[in-house]
């Protein structure tokens, strides 16, 4: 065997082992970044890159963020965005088709602005489509070959396949993201659901007993909602229901937990937060509700109200249910004499 078949059939060994490796690990875990790990070690090991990015899609389509960048200016270049129609990289998303380039710099579509942040210069570039049933969720760019002058067409085909993996993976990641998402939310509103509240309550608590502080809660329901049922019908109630989740998820925190917590009542977990504190939040949830105009896009303008009781842990109680109960009944003692208004145990 000459050295030039030798050198071909370690490549061909060496592929083999790091596919069987990557399917191995799709198969093992739902672990996005565990699996991006994999590929960082095996693109390096296979292609030997001096610089290497994965660059996904936003939500919006119109963008690029680097996700993973490894080599020279990589802590300046991760989670920068570029635009799609900027780069090389923004061709191959946009096309959907893989790219050598040999000289960068003769290339009308590359970018020299990131080169500029990261004080790097690029060469060569073989960029690749991250792509999942006909849908491009990034691309995997390899930027100068340590081992020789540019990349070849090898190294694109063998980039193309890594990718078809970490594509799956990626899609993988996605669906079991929002397979525990749905586990944890209600339909109607996108808050979290009683299964979640009570997972986070333990942890709370827990959290409560070994460091201090307090935990709290506020119940509230609204007030003669069954009249907005019986007046305007069952669909338009559930839009206002979900126009309640919409008004809580921006006034919440980014540690609070707002809950529907069954029919037209709402509970918000509070952790770390005295009971002072969720009393005045509680007065504002009050008013924001109250000044607010449900179902304007269906020209209604319904103005609504609800009652409001907050309890603490381990002030006012001992446990979890206990705590829920007393919340639940500081709500209930305005619900059945002034209504639109704050309680607390």
């Amino acid at each position: 065997m000459t050295a030039l078949e030798e050198q071909i059939s370690s490549r061909l060994r060496l592929e083999h082992e790091i596919y069987v490796d990557l399917a191995r690990t799709l198969a093992s875990t739902l672990d996005l970044s565990e699996v991006l790990q994999i590929v960082m070690q095996k693109v390096g090991q296979l292609l030997a890159p001096r610089n290497w990015s994965l660059i996904l899609m936003e939500p919006d389509g119109e963008h690029l963020r680097f996700e993973v960048v490894v080599g020279e200016g990589s802590e300046v270049l991760t989670g920068r965005r570029l635009k799609i129609t900027e780069g090389i990289a923004g061709w191959v998303a946009r096309s959907g088709e893989a790219i050598l380039v040999e000289d960068a710099r003769q290339d009308p579509r590359f970018c020299g602005r990131f080169d500029e942040m990261s004080h790097f210069e690029t060469r060569s570039i073989v960029c690749v489509p991250l792509k999942n049933r006909g849908r491009v969720l990034g691309v995997v760019e390899l930027i100068n070959r340590l081992e020789q002058a540019s990349f070849t067409e090898r190294d694109m085909l063998s980039l193309q396949t890594i990718a078809e993996y970490t594509a799956i993976a990626i899609s993988n990641a996605d669906l079991y993201r929002n397979v525990q998402r749905l586990s944890i939310t209600d339909d109607h509103t996108s808050l979290f659901n009683v299964r979640y509240l009570y997972e986070a309550l333990d942890d709370a608590l827990r959290s409560a007993d070994e460091r201090g502080g307090e935990v709290c809660l506020i119940f509230f329901d609204l007030d003669r909602f069954k009249g907005v049922v019986d007046t305007h019908g069952h669909l338009l109630g559930s839009k206002v229901l979900r126009e309640v989740g919409i008004l809580l998820r921006k006034m919440v925190r980014s540690r609070d937990v707002p809950v529907r917590y069954g029919g037209d009542e709402f509970v918000i977990l509070m952790p770390g937060t005295g009971k002072e504190e969720a009393v005045e939040f509680a007065r504002h949830i009050r008013q924001q509700i109250k000044s607010n105009l449900f179902l304007s896009e269906e020209g209604l303008d319904l103005r609504i109200t609800a009652s409001y009781g907050v309890a603490s842990y381990p002030r006012d109680a001992k446990n979890k249910s206990e705590l829920l109960r007393v919340a639940d009944s500081a709500m209930y003692k305005i619900k059945e004499t002034t209504r639109d208004s704050v309680g607390s145990a």
